[in-house]
């Protein structure tokens, strides 16, 4: 040994040290060696996933789970397990549109995630860009360029590596995200589409409804393929929250008016309204006013109930009824597959009524 590491032994050690240093690397964190590479093989149904942090990630339906998309802190024993299951863990990716336009802004970015998923051994990256694009302008076609350098370097540096891209509901504008969706779609592995928050309270007729609307949401889907994108690039999002609406009259046939006309032009500017993760939703079934009701028109499920101050409530999700609907429709259209945002809003306790709650929403990924 003290031979090895004379002379040109030591030099040697030394030169290793430095490149690992240089490349950004560290020790794998995983039991065995051979977890800690990158996730290459696919499968024909993607079940997309979005972990927000804590450890509610091991009671996952492990069986179905194809990526999870990781929103919170960095977690070594969630890349081991999740590769142990053949699953991908990817990144986050945010950036402002307002720097992405410099090359040499993008090209640093880039590098920055690349060394980074290679430092913590994971597949990919999930580009989370919600901002304000116009048609056409150079933020438009900037942004098209950086999912599309993000996906070269990433497949280069990383084989197998995933990139994606998360959307709005419709291609129409949502939210004045003019973004250029044929381009993007073409560029990276494929879209994740946010079918979700589909409501516009502020311009509404101030009467609560689904987060996300059957029908609504499948003319969006509609929307993106007669625009020319492959089925197989888009993965449908759906919600495991919903939203929580206080009444400022709510009438004997479940009819809640949330917000009263305050300023012209803007009819529901003083909406009262916050999420609520489906493991809270269920805890209030039993003291509601009207049990679990069911929209056949938006086909998904409400209940009323009566808060501590007197206030009426109105509260809007979905269910394994109405995920089911939204899947079956995802894998008879023939789309790339199906996930939520975001798996850590289920009770993962040991309770007999939040098992049978936590393994319905799982199962009505498949659309059954």
């Amino acid at each position: 040994m003290k031979r090895l590491l004379g002379g040109g032994g030591a030099r040697l050690c030394l030169a290793l040290l430095l490149r690992h240093w240089l490349l950004g690397s560290s020790a794998c964190p995983c039991e065995q060696p051979s977890l800690c590479k990158p996730v290459s093989s696919q499968r024909d149904f993607e079940v997309f996933a979005f972990d927000v942090g804590g450890k509610t990630w091991k009671f996952y339906d492990w069986t179905q789970i194809t990526t999870v998309a990781t929103f919170g802190d960095y977690d070594p024993e969630l890349i081991c397990y999740a590769h142990s299951k053949g699953s991908r863990v990817v990144l986050k990716g945010n950036i402002s549109v307002k720097k992405i336009l410099k090359l040499t802004v993008r090209t640093a970015w880039i590098k920055q995630k690349i060394s980074l998923a290679k430092k913590q051994y994971m597949d990919g990256i999930n580009i989370d860009i919600e901002q304000t694009v116009k048609k056409s302008s150079a933020e438009y076609y900037a942004l098209t360029a950086l999912v599309k350098e993000t996906t070269e370097i990433f497949h280069k540096e990383i084989p197998g590596s995933q990139v994606t891209f998360d959307v709005p509901w419709s291609p129409e504008c949502v939210d004045s995200r003019c973004y250029n969706y044929t381009g993007i779609a073409d560029s990276c592995d494929f879209l994740f589409v946010m079918s979700y928050d589909e409501q516009s309270p502020l311009w509404s007729s101030c009467i609560a409804g689904a987060n996300a609307p059957y029908k609504q949401t499948l003319v969006g889907y509609d929307h993106y393929i007669r625009m020319g994108i492959n089925p197989k690039k888009l993965v449908m999002g759906v919600p495991w929250y919903g939203y929580d609406y206080i009444c400022s009259n709510l009438h004997k046939d479940h009819v809640c008016f949330f917000a009263k006309n305050v300023f012209p032009g803007a009819p529901c500017n003083n909406v009262t309204m916050r999420q609520a993760p489906y493991r809270i939703i269920m805890t209030l079934e039993n003291t509601s006013t009207s049990g679990i009701l069911w929209d056949e028109e938006q086909k998904a499920p409400f209940l009323d109930y009566k808060d501590s101050k007197g206030a009426f409530h109105q509260l809007w999700f979905d269910n394994a009824k109405s995920i089911s609907l939204k899947a079956a429709y995802a894998k008879e259209r023939g789309l790339r597959g199906i996930g939520m945002w975001n798996a850590n809003c289920l009770d993962y306790s040991a309770s007999i009524a939040a098992q049978q709650q936590t393994e319905a929403m799982w199962k009505a990924l498949k659309g059954a």
